[in-house]
């Protein structure tokens, strides 16, 4: 295999701050500017704040062992990594006058060009997560290739949807409702069953006619869904998805259940609503918890909040007004609110405060968890203490996050990776039941 010359991005240490060791025995360059752009991400609290803190560290490492203007190598049987800038070639650099090298992107390019320059009979290929940014190097004569993350799945359409469709003779269903035990063998079924997955027996002779159930394994019976309202909030499924996440939500033995659907769906609510049930309910055998903690990523969609006037609190409460309007539609007295949040019982926070806990005896849910990659997933979820139960909610189709995509974000990660485990359950809505003009802009726009 010939050996390459990589300049790898800014994006990819902030994706990966380990992916210089992805690149077997091939050479890494890191320009100058990459390392001064890295520097004004390590302060923030976000995965982004950790990958650029850990790049640093690692870099600080290798330097200990050389030099890194004269290059080290990374590892053993890995290439030599080199920092360098555009600089010292400029004489000779033929750089397109049409683009800047004020702009941070034009310089790391520049420098890209400065390597092909020094090592013309070597392959160059710079590294980017920024889609223009390949398009200008493939236009300038610079291959170019992204940075290819872990995805959970191929396709967001392969994603573990917690339920599945299953033909029975028309007396098996008959059979189910009359309580007797309904087994289905390994070998009856096309494709692997998980525990906690949902089953509607559907009656080969009736399509119409069917039972709704919940599978735990090939040598234990099929158990009907006990749980399809929430009745201290007065709330109730209105489809089989809504009655699965009840089921899931109010079952004390599933410690991690994850909700996946489109905007109006109703995920986020119906988990609120279970968690009240579960800690603040009226009827006390149900209260598992001793308090509910909502919390979610800030993830602007304009400026960041580090740009927006007030105190933190003030900051907060754009992205967490979701989570106290559901508050407020369940509990209707706004005093009756406070009171609970005054006494400890309901906590709202952004995820900021939450990473770094150690949390017990709380039914806690992370909303928009779409937005959060692997690592910040796995930093959550091993926080959880002893009597905890965590649930991640969030739309794999709206991604606010630019690190991660519909097949790699921590949501899709926490889908794929616990679906064997019986400690886990989880669903996919497929409908939309916020309102009718919520249900039709999901679908035509």
């Amino acid at each position: 295999m010939a050996k390459k010359n990589y300049v790898l991005d800014t994006s990819v240490y902030l994706t990966d701050a380990e992916a210089i060791y992805s690149f077997d025995n091939h050479d890494i360059f890191i320009p100058l500017k990459v390392l001064e752009e890295i520097d004004k991400h390590k302060k923030r609290q976000d995965s982004v704040g950790v990958n650029a803190r850990k790049i640093i560290r690692i870099l600080d490492e290798l330097r200990s062992k050389g030099d890194l203007h004269k290059g080290i190598r990374i590892a053993k049987g890995k290439g030599i990594l080199k920092v360098m800038s555009y600089g010292c070639l400029k004489n000779s650099l033929q750089f397109p006058p049409d683009l800047d090298l004020r702009i941070p992107d034009h310089t790391i390019i520049a420098t890209a060009l400065a390597v092909k320059t020094l090592e013309p009979k070597r392959p160059i290929v710079l590294v980017s997560r920024d889609i223009n940014m390949r398009v200008i190097c493939d236009s300038i004569g610079i291959a170019a290739q992204d940075y290819v993350i872990e995805s959970a799945v191929t396709s967001s359409s392969e994603l573990y949807q917690g339920f599945i469709e299953y033909l029975v003779d028309d007396a098996v269903v008959d059979r189910f409702y009359d309580g007797d035990e309904i087994l289905i063998e390994a070998d009856e079924v096309k494709s692997e069953w998980y525990p906690n997955q949902y089953v509607m027996m559907v009656s080969n002779a009736h399509p119409k006619k069917s039972a709704l159930a919940r599978f735990y394994g090939h040598h234990t019976p099929l158990k009907k869904v006990i749980h399809s309202g929430i009745p201290d909030w007065k709330i109730n499924s209105r489809n089989k998805e809504q009655a699965f996440a009840i089921d899931l939500l109010m079952d004390p033995k599933v410690k991690i259940v994850s909700l996946v659907g489109r905007a109006g769906s109703g995920k986020t609510l119906l988990a609120i609503a279970c968690g009240l049930q579960q800690t603040i309910g009226l009827r006390q055998d149900e209260n598992y918890y001793s308090r509910l903690i909502v919390s979610r990523p800030v993830q602007p969609l304009g400026k960041d909040i580090g740009f927006l006037p007030g105190t933190m609190e003030e900051k907060m409460l754009p992205w967490l007004m979701p989570i106290q309007d559901n508050l407020k539609f369940l509990m209707g007295d706004r005093t009756n609110l406070e009171m609970y949040i005054d006494k400890g019982k309901i906590e709202i926070e952004a995820l900021t405060y939450i990473r770094g806990r150690s949390i017990a005896n709380a039914f806690m849910i992370i909303d928009e968890a779409q937005n959060l990659t692997m690592h910040e997933i796995k930093t959550i979820i091993t926080r959880v203490g002893d009597n905890t139960k965590i649930v991640l909610t969030g739309d794999i189709e709206q991604i606010d996050n630019i690190y991660v995509n519909e097949t790699s974000n921590g949501l899709a990660h926490a889908v794929e990776k616990f679906k064997q485990y019986p400690l886990a359950g989880h669903v996919t809505f497929k409908k939309g039941e916020r309102s009718e003009v919520s249900t039709l802009a999901s679908k035509v726009l």
